[in-house]
Parts: structure tokens; C-alpha cells; sequence
């Protein structure tokens, strides 16, 4: 094999280097497949700019996850009068993915995934509905949750407000940290049974007690409140199990109250939101990290 002809200036040319044989040499980057299905996260609740900028952020690191992705935001409700172009509905969304895609194309068209930690009956029908009226081949994803990554983000959430220790294998103490958590989900006894197990999980990253309680039942959140103080808690934190957009303006607020404790924030678009996204994207399609992209 002849060697490169190095430029007339005499400056070395660059040789690239040769790849490590073997298990310990770095992988190739992972990219979107060629031709791959848009990703269309489904974004409840009323829009707002507050809603279009986290639902925004979250396919952000979806995208940073997996170069080249096509990614796109829909709302499920509508937009307020006027401002049509600026929050584009699902159905809108899903038609036009669909119509962007070639004509000949095999398999689903878009995968939509719910903006949703939990299940929440409401929001995930309507969903299902809003895609079964685009007429194409669309696959529906479920709520996020329960997931280990959730309970990740519950935990920070919580430290961030210091309600917890960030780091159990830290001995430092936080004098207002919780000994009793109540992690308010939305979407009435379903959505507690899933917020149940990361629960669990939350429980044991923290050492302390989790119950769950749904945000949208009347009196749930003060009866777990009572059970969590009747076992022994006597500092209880109200932890939002929820990314923000599925639970109406106020209530929130008045859980917080109900409980009687401080609460930390939703999850909004904590990196670990982006990265279960993406996730559960590449299990509706069948795909793993370690797929080869199209060339």
C-alpha cells in the first residue's frame, strides 16, 4: 500500500489511528438508524411556555443520547386561542411526521411516548385515542414509570430541597432531612400501585420510610401523611412523583398544605427524565445501545 502524498506545504498529515483490537476498545458512537421512526413525546395538561420549555429540554438529551435522532413535541390539549403555531397538538404533530416520512416506508411511522411518570388514565387515553385517529401505523408507549432512574430523581430532587442526604455513603448529616416521605403520584389507585415500587426503591436508597399517595384523590395525601406519623415519622417531606405538566396549576400546592411538610420539586427534565425517554424508545423498536447505526 502506498503511503499519502503530504501536502505541498510540507506540514505532516494526520494519520488516523488505529482502532485497540478487542473487548477494551472504545465503541463506535451510537446514532439514530436511518429511516427511524420520529420520536413524539406526548406532553399533557394545559400548554404553556413553562410546559414547551421542559417537554423542549427533555427530547434535548434525548437527542444528545442519541445523535440524529427526530424528535418532536406535541401537546395533548389544546393550544389557548391564538397560540396554535406555538403549541402544535399531537395529532398535528403525529400527521406531520407522518406525512415527512417516504411513502414506501415498512413499520411504525412514530413512537409516542407520554410525558408521564406514572400511569394516569385520563391522559394516557386520550393519547391513545389522538393516535389511533392519525390513520397510521404508531406505536404508544406507556408512563415512564416505575423505574429505578425515577427513583434517582426523586432522590435528588429531595436533596436539592434538603429534605435527604445527597449521598447515603456520606456520613454528613442534613438537620431537616426526612424520616418519612410521601410520594404523591397522579392518576388515583393505579397511579399509587406503580408509585408504589419506586417507592420502594426510594425507600431503600434513603433508609426511611416512602408511602405513596395519589395528588388527585381527595384526603390521600393527608391519610398516608397520618400513617407515615402514626409509625413512628416525625419529619415527613412530600415528594412529587410526577415531571410537572399532568397536574393542574394549585395542586400541588394544596397537597403540600394537606401533609403539613415542605415538598420538593417535580421532576421536571432531570437528565435521568431524557435518558428513560430515549429508553423506553429503543424497547418499542426493538433496539439496544449496542446497535449498529445505518450507514
Amino acid at each position: 500500500m502506498s503511503s499519502p502524498t503530504p501536502p505541498a506545504s510540507g506540514l505532516p498529515v494526520r494519520m488516523p489511528r488505529p482502532r485497540k483490537p478487542g473487548r477494551h476498545r472504545r465503541p463506535e458512537p451510537v446514532t439514530a438508524p436511518q429511516g427511524a421512526p420520529a420520536l413524539v413525546l406526548a406532553v399533557p395538561g394545559q400548554p404553556s411556555r413553562e410546559s414547551r420549555d421542559l417537554a423542549d429540554e427533555v427530547v434535548s438529551i434525548a437527542r444528545a443520547e442519541l445523535p440524529g435522532l427526530d424528535a418532536r413535541v406535541g401537546f395533548v390539549e389544546p393550544a389557548p386561542e391564538g397560540e396554535e403555531a406555538e403549541f402544535a397538538t399531537l395529532g398535528d404533530v403525529l400527521a406531520q411526521a407522518v406525512a415527512d416520512r417516504p411513502g414506501d416506508t415498512e413499520g411504525p411511522l412514530a413512537v409516542v411516548i407520554p410525558l408521564l411518570a406514572g400511569p394516569e388514565p385520563g391522559h394516557l387515553a386520550a393519547i391513545e385515542q389522538t393516535a389511533a385517529a392519525s390513520g397510521a401505523q404508531v406505536l404508544v408507549a406507556g408512563a415512564l414509570g416505575p423505574h429505578p432512574l425515577l427513583a434517582e430523581a426523586v432522590h435528588v430532587r429531595l436533596s436539592e430541597a434538603g429534605l435527604a442526604r445527597a449521598d447515603r455513603a456520606r456520613l454528613f448529616t442534613v438537620a431537616t432531612a426526612a424520616d418519612g416521605i410521601v410520594l404523591a403520584a397522579v392518576g388515583g389507585a393505579e397511579a399509587v400501585r406503580a408509585a408504589g415500587i419506586t417507592g420502594m426503591l426510594l425507600s431503600a436508597r434513603l433508609a426511611v420510610p416512602v408511602l405513596a399517595a395519589a395528588l388527585d384523590e381527595e384526603g390521600s395525601v393527608e391519610e398516608t401523611a397520618r400513617k407515615l406519623l402514626s409509625s413512628g415519622s416525625q419529619q415527613l417531606a412530600l415528594a412529587p412523583y410526577l415531571i410537572g405538566p399532568e397536574a393542574p396549576e394549585g395542586m400541588l400546592a394544596t397537597a403540600t398544605k394537606e401533609a403539613g411538610c415542605p415538598a420538593a420539586e417535580p421532576l421536571g427534565a432531570y437528565p435521568a427524565v431524557g435518558k428513560l425517554v430515549l429508553s423506553v424508545y429503543m424497547s418499542e423498536l426493538g433496539l439496544t445501545p449496542e446497535t449498529s447505526p445505518a450507514r
